[in-house]
C-alpha cells in the first residue's frame, strides 16, 4: 500500500490484504420470520391481534409480522425507487437517516435487497411502548445474480394507531464494522466490472479511481478461483472515513485492505497519502485478495506468505522483480535473523513498516518463482486446493505441481535469496 513520504524516497504503506469477518457466523443464530425480496413478493397474511390477557409472546409475534409488512412495502420502495415510500414507514425524527441511506443505497444500485427478522421484538428498556428488533439485510449492487452480502441493524419501533412505526436504525456490524453506505454519504461511478464509491468532497478522483479500478479488475479476474466475483466493490476513504468505515482502526501504514462482508469481499482504500502511481498496483493487490479468497479468510502464519505473495505478484503487474520496490527490506530480512522458512514471513504483531514489507516481499518472490516455473493455473491451483479446499501444503503441491512441498518451499527460498543478492 502507499507510503509515508520522506524526503529521500516515498516509502510505501502496505495493504492489510484481509480484515477478516464473522459474518457467517453472526448470521448462524438468525430466526427468519419473513424473507423480503422485492416489490414482486406478496405480504405475509397477518397474524390475529392479540386480545386483552394473552401472554407478551403472542403480542411480540403479532408485532414481528406487523413489522415484516411494512419491511416489505419498504423493501420494494427502495428497488423501484420510491423515495416517499421507503421514507413513509419511520417518524420523522428517523428519516434523515433513511434518506441518506437511500441516496447512498441507489447511487451504488442496489439490485437486490432482503429484510429478515431475527427471532420476535423485545421491549426495549426504559422505553415504554417501544420495540427493538434485529433485522438482517442481504443486498446486491448493480447486479441481479450476485451471493448476497449479508448485514445486520438494530430498528426501534413503536406502535401508532395500531401501526409500528420505525424510530432508528442503528448498525450492528459486529467485527466488520458499519458499512460505508450505513453512515456515509457517497458518491458512486460504476463501470463494467467495478463498482467506486466515495465521499462527495472526493468525488473529482473517481474518473481516474473507476480507470484503475477497471485494468484491476482485468488482472485480477485472471487469478481467480473458480467463477470471478460479479463485482468488485471499492470504497476511496477520507481522513474521517476511514476511522469510521468497517470498523476503522487499522495500522498507520495500512493504505487499504480487502475486508470480508459475509459470502463475498469489499475493498476500502485510504485516500490520505496515496501518491500516484501507486493506486493502480494497490487495487491490484487488493481485487486479487477478492478474486482468491474464501469466504472465511485464512489467517494462519503458515498461508500468509502465499495470500500476500499471490496479491503482490497480481499488485507488480508484470515488472521485472529490480523493479520491486521492498527489495530492500526483503534484504534486511533475509540477512538478519529470518529462519529460513516461508511461514516465518508473517509480520509479528506490532511490526513497523519496514518489517511488514519484507513479509510482504518474501511471500511475492517466493509465489513468482512457482508462477514462472509451473505456470499461473497450477499456482491458481494450488491456492484453491490450500485455502479453499484446506489441503496440506504438500498435498497441494502434489496435486498443482507434482511434487513435494518441502522440495518446493527450498526451491522458493533460494529464489528469495537469489533475487535479494542480485540487487
Amino acid at each position: 500500500m502507499t507510503g509515508v513520504d520522506q524526503p529521500s524516497r516515498p516509502r510505501r504503506w502496505w495493504p492489510v490484504g484481509l480484515a477478516s469477518a464473522a459474518a457467517a457466523a453472526l448470521l448462524g443464530a438468525v430466526l427468519p420470520t419473513t424473507l423480503l425480496s422485492g416489490p414482486d413478493a406478496g405480504p405475509p397474511a397477518p397474524a390475529a391481534s392479540p386480545r386483552p390477557g394473552d401472554p407478551p409472546a403472542v403480542l411480540a409475534r403479532w408485532l414481528g409480522e406487523r413489522i415484516g409488512a411494512e419491511l416489505h412495502r419498504q423493501a420494494g420502495a427502495l428497488l423501484r425507487g420510491d423515495e416517499a415510500a421507503w421514507l413513509a414507514v419511520a417518524e420523522p425524527p428517523a428519516q434523515p437517516d433513511l434518506r441518506r441511506r437511500y441516496a447512498a443505497l441507489r447511487a451504488m444500485q442496489v439490485s437486490v435487497w432482503q429484510a429478515e427478522p431475527v427471532g420476535v421484538p423485545e421491549p426495549v428498556d426504559g422505553q415504554p411502548g417501544q420495540w427493538q428488533l434485529r433485522v438482517v439485510h442481504r443486498h446486491c449492487f448493480v447486479d441481479p445474480d450476485c451471493l448476497p452480502a449479508p448485514v445486520q441493524v438494530q430498528t426501534r419501533w413503536r406502535l401508532v394507531a395500531g401501526v409500528p412505526r420505525l424510530l432508528a436504525v442503528d448498525p450492528v456490524g459486529g467485527t466488520t464494522g458499519s458499512r460505508p453506505w450505513e453512515v456515509s454519504e457517497l458518491a458512486v461511478t460504476v463501470g463494467e466490472r467495478t463498482l467506486v464509491a466515495t465521499t462527495p468532497a472526493l468525488r473529482g478522483q473517481l474518473p481516474a479511481l473507476l480507470r484503475d479500478a477497471e485494468e484491476a479488475a482485468r488482472t485480477a479476474d485472471r487469478y481467480a478461483v473458480g467463477t470471478p466475483p460479479t463485482r468488485y466493490v471499492v470504497y476511496y476513504a477520507g481522513a474521517g472515513e476511514w476511522r469510521r468505515w468497517f470498523g476503522g482502526g487499522r495500522a498507520g501504514w495500512t493504505a487499504g485492505y480487502a475486508v470480508s462482508t459475509g459470502g463475498r469481499h469489499e475493498v476500502v482504500l485510504n485516500s490520505v497519502g496515496l501518491r500516484d502511481g501507486f493506486v493502480d498496483d494497490l487495487l491490484r493487490h487488493e481485487l486479487t485478495h477478492v478474486a482468491t479468497l474464501p469466504v472465511r479468510d485464512p489467517s494462519a502464519d503458515e498461508t500468509w506468505w502465499l495470500v500476500e505473495g499471490l496479491a503482490e505478484l497480481a499488485g507488480a503487474g508484470g515488472r521485472p522483480v529490480a523493479r520491486y520496490q521492498e527489495l530492500p527490506q526483503v534484504r534486511r530480512l533475509v540477512t538478519g535473523d529470518w529462519n529460513g522458512r516461508l511461514d516465518g514471513a508473517a509480520p509479528p504483531a506490532g511490526a513497523g513498516a519496514d518489517r511488514v514489507a519484507a513479509g510482504y516481499g518474501v511471500g511475492y518472490l517466493a509465489v513468482r518463482h512457482l508462477a514462472l516455473r509451473y505456470g499461473e493455473q497450477a499456482l491458481v491451483a494450488f491456492v484453491r486446493a490450500v485455502l479453499h479446499d484446506r489441503r496440506t501444503l504438500d498435498e497441494a503441491a502434489r496435486r498443482a505441481f507434482g511434487g513435494h512441498w518441502a522440495v518446493l518451499h527450498e526451491e522458493c527460498v533460494a529464489a528469495v535469496r537469489v533475487a535479494v543478492a542480485g540487487d
